[in-house]
């Protein structure tokens, strides 16, 4: 596992130091809006730090820390709606959470990086589903190359799925 980045995006893997950041972040309200239940949401990336199934990262932008993404394969955990997704796909769930760094084009620059990676590593694709009412995700997203208009249930409730590929 080794850091990665270019230009002035950074990711590094998260570790229990970051914990009492990212609990902060939860607790922003566009956080909050698609991540609910700041406490909850910290004990899963708790839980999670510990589980090899799981890249935990921390993406700063000229070395400062704004955002968190994950990724795993799409078969790691039961989702039917993933399920269809060849083996080695990569899924990922992402945040940004420092307010003053949302809307002004980070999330598409840093999760276009980090598609291209995982590709260039060898995954055959990757997947993102974001909340079917976070227009300003879904936005982002396909400014970072996701395509997909494919509406599908997940155990949040519904969202868009999008692939880059």
């Amino acid at each position: 596992m080794t850091d990665f980045g270019s230009g002035p995006y950074r990711f590094r893997w998260a570790t229990q130091h970051d914990l009492t950041m990212l609990a902060g972040w939860l607790r922003e309200p566009e956080v909050a809006r698609w991540w609910p239940d700041a406490d909850e949401q910290l004990s899963l990336l708790r839980s999670d730090l510990g589980d090899p199934r799981m890249a935990m990262r921390i993406v700063s932008f000229e070395d400062r820390p704004f955002a968190y993404v994950q990724d795993y394969e799409v078969h790691a955990w039961q989702q039917a709606h993933l399920a269809g997704f060849p083996s080695g796909t990569r899924a990922i769930d992402t945040f940004i959470g420092e307010p003053t760094m949302l809307g002004r084009g980070h999330g598409s620059i840093y999760l276009g990086l980090l598609a291209r990676h995982l590709l260039a590593d060898g995954a055959p694709m990757v997947v993102i589903d974001p909340d079917l009412d976070n227009l300003r995700a879904q936005a982002a997203y396909a400014r970072a190359g996701f395509r997909g208009d494919e509406i599908v249930e997940t155990d949040d409730g519904q969202a868009l799925l999008m692939v880059f590929a």
